[in-house]
């Protein structure tokens, strides 16, 4: 499959009504863009692909993904996805987050599951979404898998850039999610750049809003050079957000008091990385009042695949925000 170096990662469009995000998918393929990722979890991102780019079905390459933990919900969910796009086929299907690697052994396991699909014709390519790296490593060392779907952009350590290294010499597509860290990155040209570098990654940008859209496509007519500027402004990001924050992957949740632990868990970074009015609305602060409400279950701790103490982080958030809103409150 050749697929268009700037790709579109469709997680964002379940925020927008069906008719913004045809306009958005419809900019992005009149663009050049050819490769739409999406998930069964996405809600309706599915949906949507299908409202927009039915038509030209034959031109575009679809990925899409189940968090199913057995045969059974895998079928729903392959069954469901092939109707949602409005398809007879998807190009690449994978497994999402698996917390271990399928036994290919076991003929009634997932990775059997998805070789019968294959062999179907339901599915072209296989492969693993994961922001594990065990689980990356896993995936590419089996020589079982065609993708390989992991988070990569500037902030990413060296491990991280191995992980992505390695897939080209073991012809592993390699398929880079979260290249603006979930939000935190607030400078596309210098990710786009770090990524540039490497001419077997896909970034999956995910956009919301034209604008967002736009700024990657005409990153992608005039693709940035990764000079000292761009290292400067790299090293900077780098330096302050360090290594432990929150990526948003979103795994942690559900929450049982429904704290929004994906954007409370990186509050402190957003407040100062982004418009923070935004933050300050009745709803949010209500939102991060949640955090005082949290039972210690530990059950988005056990599920945080960065290893994070995610209740701790989250009560430092809460007293950093509290801070905040004072201090604004005083302008």
């Amino acid at each position: 499959m050749l697929v268009s170096r700037s790709s579109f990662g469709a997680l964002p469009i379940q925020r927008v009504s069906f008719e913004d995000a045809k306009k958005l998918l419809l900019v992005a393929y009149a663009n050049g863009m050819n490769f739409f990722d999406t998930a069964r979890m996405y809600t309706d991102s599915e949906q949507k692909i299908a409202y927009a780019l039915k038509p030209y079905r034959k031109n575009i390459i679809i990925a899409t993904k189940t968090h199913a933990l057995d045969t059974k919900t895998f079928y729903e969910h392959l069954e469901q996805s092939l109707k949602d796009l409005q398809t007879d086929y998807i190009d690449i299907y994978q497994l999402h987050h698996p917390k271990q690697m399928p036994d290919p052994k076991n003929d009634q396991g997932l990775y059997r599951a998805l070789v019968r699909a294959k062999d179907k014709g339901m599915v072209r390519f296989i492969g693993v979404s994961s922001h594990r790296q065990d689980i990356a490593k896993g995936t590419i060392s089996s020589d079982l898998y065609d993708t390989l779907q992991y988070p990569l952009n500037s902030l990413s350590n060296d491990d991280d850039v191995k992980i992505a290294q390695s897939c080209k010499p073991n012809n592993v597509g390699f398929i880079a999610m979260k290249a603006m860290s979930g939000g935190l990155l607030i400078n596309a040209r210098a990710t786009f750049a770090f990524l540039r570098q490497y001419d077997h990654v896909v970034p999956i940008w995910g956009a919301q809003r034209e604008s967002e859209l736009k700024e990657i496509l005409e990153l992608e007519k005039n693709p940035p050079i990764l000079n000292d500027e761009i290292w400067a402004t790299i090293k900077k990001d780098r330096k302050e957000l360090a290594e432990n924050f929150c990526r948003a992957c979103g795994y942690c949740l559900p929450c049982p008091v429904e704290i929004p632990i994906p954007m409370a868990a990186r509050m402190s970074l957003l407040l100062r990385r982004m418009p923070w009015q935004q933050f300050m609305t009745e709803e949010w602060q209500k939102n991060m009042q949640r955090i005082d409400a949290c039972t210690e279950c530990g059950d988005c701790r056990n599920r945080c695949p960065y290893g994070l103490d995610t209740p701790n982080l989250l009560k430092a958030m809460l007293v950093d925000y509290k801070e905040f809103r004072k201090k604004v409150s005083c302008y």
